[in-house]
């Protein structure tokens, strides 16, 4: 049994040794290695740009269409020409015409109700939905990060109480064995004692796995190598308890990048009915151009003939019917713009459930860190009375242990009370808008 103890103390210093720490991070190092390297992120980034340089005034189709066109084409062919009177038959065979055109010519919409100036804010407006894309990214991204960053913190505060309960349990081992070797504890108490120090050491191996975990997922987040190493700064969870509720949901009302989308929605839904409406319109068309013709000839009393020049017009004209097509899409449209609105009433009625429940939850979980804190004074007293007991023999093995689990216990209370309302600070940021604060 003490080969096992020795084992496995052995095997915390390699594990130790092996996890050479190369730098410290703090949360805004990691933040702005994310913002450079997230590949989601760059992804958001790359559609905005395609919906930005869709913005042009021909992609609307305010300017006109101008093509070049050239052609050649040969053709033969016999005849044969009978007189109306008499019997002389006049035969013509393998007779080739030569054709050689080339032209420019300019096609260009001058009204079509509307519909070019309506396409025109629809680009602008599917650029602005863009841009509120990547800042959605942009958020989940601060967010996430902020949350695992501080999930890693708690992780390695966490791996630093169990190795203090380690030291614990190893004191104990200690303090039994000195007193085995005299006679004055028996062997039950030693193997108690080993049997809680193997149980105390099985935590600390398998935190240290937990501690990794969150490290490999920082390290996706930021796109880095996932085997890159470091420790945080931080060496508690900070949180803000002085948020104001009504600022916050005035802003969450007015900021919050998802509804923002929801609204986009709706603009886009509405910009389409304009654009269907301009079918109800006559459409005006220029029509314009330069070309020349040149034909060869084998036969006949012409041998070359070549024609060129300009040519223009205009086109006016209006759908007198399509089978009600137009008046079917424009009613389904409108069915279209109120499901959006609907759908924008439901988001901030959505938005504003989230943010009581958030705000509860934070108020609470704030609550519950002043109460834990409180707890783990008293643990911290009652174990170390406990120890002392311990020392001079006025208290038994099992009541310690009793007393370290719930010191252990205590700390990792208030260890994740304190996370959790990290978590829900985190989150009203971000539903307000104002997650972009961990920046700072």
């Amino acid at each position: 049994m003490l080969f096992i103890i020795f084992f496995t103390a052995s095997a915390y210093s390699q594990t130790e040794e092996r996890r050479v720490i190369s730098n410290v991070i703090d949360l805004r190092e990691c933040l702005r290695i994310g913002l450079e390297n997230n590949f989601d992120l760059q992804i958001a980034r790359n559609q905005e740009l395609v919906s930005e340089n869709n913005v042009t005034l021909g992609n609307a189709g305010y300017l006109p269409q101008v093509s070049v066109s050239s052609g050649y084409n040969l053709r033969s062919s016999n005849t044969d020409q009978i007189p109306a009177e008499g019997d002389e038959v006049v035969e013509n065979r393998n007779s080739n015409t030569q054709t050689l055109d080339a032209g420019i010519n300019l096609n260009w919409s001058l009204f079509e109700g509307f519909r070019v100036q309506t396409n025109y804010k629809r680009l602008k407006e599917l650029q602005s939905a863009g841009e509120l894309y990547t800042r959605l990214e942009m958020e989940n991204l601060i967010a996430n990060l902020t949350a695992e960053y501080y999930n890693y913190v708690q992780q390695q505060i966490r791996l630093g109480n169990l190795q203090y309960a380690v030291s614990l349990s190893k004191e104990r081992l200690r303090i039994v064995e000195a007193r085995y070797q005299v006679g004055s504890l028996s062997r039950l108490d030693l193997q108690q004692a080993k049997v809680d120090f193997n149980a105390d050491s099985s935590q600390l191996i398998q935190q240290y796995e937990i501690l990794n975990r969150s490290r490999i997922k920082l390290n996706e987040l930021m796109g880095v190598d996932v085997e890159s190493e470091f420790i945080a700064q931080d060496t508690t969870i900070i949180f803000n308890e002085s948020l104001a509720k009504d600022e916050l949901f005035d802003r969450t009302m007015a900021q919050n990048t998802f509804l923002q989308i929801s609204e986009s929605n709706l603009t886009l839904s509405e910009l389409e009915l304009r654009n269907l409406r301009s079918r109800n319109y006559p459409y005006l068309r220029l029509n314009a151009g330069y070309g020349f013709t040149h034909y060869n000839y084998n036969s006949g009393n012409l041998e070359r003939q070549r024609n060129w020049g300009p040519n223009v017009g205009l086109t006016l004209g209006y759908t007198l019917f399509d089978g009600f097509n137009r008046k079917r899409e424009q009613k389904n449209q409108q069915i279209i713009i109120r499901n959006r609105e609907l759908e924008v009433e439901r988001d901030k009625l959505v938005i504003e459930s989230d943010f009581a429940n958030m705000w509860m939850a934070y108020q609470n979980n704030i609550e519950l860190t002043n109460l834990e804190i409180e707890s783990l004074e008293n643990a911290t007293i009652n174990y170390e009375i406990a120890m002392e007991r311990y020392r001079i023999g006025d208290l038994s093995g099992l009541e310690l242990r009793e007393a370290q689990n719930s010191l252990l216990e205590a700390e990792q209370r208030l260890l994740t009370a304190q996370y959790n309302t990290k978590l829900y600070e985190i989150s009203l940021m971000q539903i307000s808008g104002n997650i972009t604060t961990f920046l700072q």
